[in-house]
């Protein structure tokens, strides 16, 4: 196939796979790219065009310093680096897989407002420990920097009525925007007095309450219950004497007025009752 000399475009650097990519299906409606197009313009071109994956692949690690440069602006809010940039990546992919090269406009143009709104919904919607409207995490954001040129300027923290006129919000939205942003980061309930986690900060949860000493019989209490269910008033009583007091037979008859003999036949016969009940109840 003989090809004119405006058909020959300059692919060197390129994966050799991108480069057949572009080479190929020459007669098309929108316009190939020429030797004095960027790079990135012939990765746009063999992505949409021609669907090669690589390219695609490309353009991410080509744009990657802009998403740092661009979440960088933002990392002082709490949110880690690496985070943000992650995030701004969604958005990069996003701005090149909706890239229309026929517009003919630049990528960056185009990819930095993806960006920025990828981060920025990022803080809006999972950046908060507790869920808070919208409008109340912007005046929040307008605040924390209004607060710093004002007191730049007053040359002392400013009031609220300060703030309310300065945001053109009412003194009530302040307020509320101002208790909102607390709810940005949450407080670990082991963190001590100084909300630290050190190791020397006593844990709260630790002075909370004692030890039950009951609690290690609980489960036993559980599974015999229905076996003493089974036992009349006598019979609870003269194993409570037996067993939680201590008492022997002996002196058990003595107090409820029956034989020893009696109590002992008493006592083999309520633990067999307690035993049949259980295992007929399980």
């Amino acid at each position: 196939m003989n090809r004119r000399p405006e058909d020959i475009i300059v692919t060197a650097g390129l994966d050799p796979a991108i480069q057949q990519d572009i080479e190929e299906n020459l007669n098309e409606p929108v316009r190939r790219p020429t030797a004095d197009d960027k790079v990135d313009h012939q990765l746009l071109y063999a992505y949409h065009h021609d669907g090669s994956m690589k390219a695609r692949e490309q353009l991410i690690e080509l744009y990657l310093p802009l998403v740092r440069s661009l979440a960088r602006r933002y990392s002082y809010r709490g949110e880690q680096l690496e985070d943000l940039v992650q995030v701004g990546c969604i958005g990069l992919i996003k701005a090149i897989d909706r890239f229309d090269i026929e517009r003919g406009v630049e990528l960056t143009t185009y990819a930095t407002p993806n960006i920025i709104g990828e981060i920025k919904r990022h803080f809006r919607d999972k950046g908060w420990a507790v869920r808070v409207p919208r409008g109340l995490q912007e005046l929040n954001v307008r605040l924390s920097k209004l607060i710093e040129e004002l007191t730049v300027q007053l040359e002392r923290s400013p009031t609220i009525a300060e703030l309310a006129k300065a945001s053109g919000a009412t003194e009530e939205e302040v307020l509320e925007a101002l208790e909102t942003g607390q709810a940005y980061s949450s407080v670990s309930l082991s963190s001590g007095p100084g909300g630290g986690d050190d190791d020397g900060d006593l844990d709260p949860l630790e002075s909370l309450g004692s030890i039950d000493e009951q609690y290690a019989i609980t489960e036993d209490r559980a599974v015999l219950g229905p076996g003493f269910a089974a036992l009349d008033d006598r019979e609870r009583f003269i194993l409570h004497l037996r067993f939680f007091e201590g008492l022997t037979q002996s002196q058990i008859a003595s107090r409820v007025g029956i034989s020893q003999m009696h109590v002992s036949r008493l006592i083999r016969r309520s633990l067999q009752k307690i035993k049949d009940e259980i295992g007929t109840h399980e």
